[in-house]
């Protein structure tokens, strides 16, 4: 568990994030096709997991645009931007926004990316039940090398994974 910041508010967070050197656990996705994705199926590639609350806010469109940005130059690395929107609410924003070197996974099927990667959901708030802001990267082995739980969600994550 965790606490971060939401309008100036001490907001309380569930779950933790993977410990760095362990198992990446498996999870479900939806891409913007409606297909199911998991990690499986990135066997052999790093994965970075830009997760945050919804793409319709400034902070989360701003890291999935610059995420955008930085995928076109990492060499064997997938980015995935997740969140619980709706693929079609990814899939309108990324066509306006012309983001092609991200992919976009919800959760809005089953949970297991958030219990199996104990994203720290926000509690307590208008915005309880969605994901706070975060980072995980996953090497081409599979085993968690990086975790970033941003600590005030208007804040941009670290971008230099």
């Amino acid at each position: 568990m965790a606490t971060i910041i939401s309008r100036g508010n001490d907001v309380e967070t569930t779950g933790n994030l993977p410990i760095v050197g362990s198992k990446a656990p498996n999870f479900r996705l939806t891409g913007q096709d409606l297909r199911d994705f998991s990690l499986e199926d990135f066997k052999g590639k790093r994965i970075v997991l830009n997760i945050f609350p919804s793409i319709d806010t400034s902070t989360c469109a701003s890291s999935v645009r610059k995420f955008n940005e930085l995928a076109a130059s990492m060499e064997n690395t997938e980015v995935i931007c997740v969140s619980k929107d709706l693929p079609f609410a990814c899939k309108r924003f990324c066509g306006a926004e012309g983001i092609s070197n991200v992919i976009t996974g919800s959760q809005y099927k089953d949970n297991s990316f958030s219990e199996g990667y104990q994203v720290d959901m926000i509690s307590g708030t208008a915005l309880s039940g969605l994901m706070s802001r975060a980072v995980v990267v996953v090497d081409a082995d599979g085993i968690v090398e990086y975790t970033e739980q941003v600590g005030d969600i208007s804040d941009e994550p670290n971008y230099l994974v």
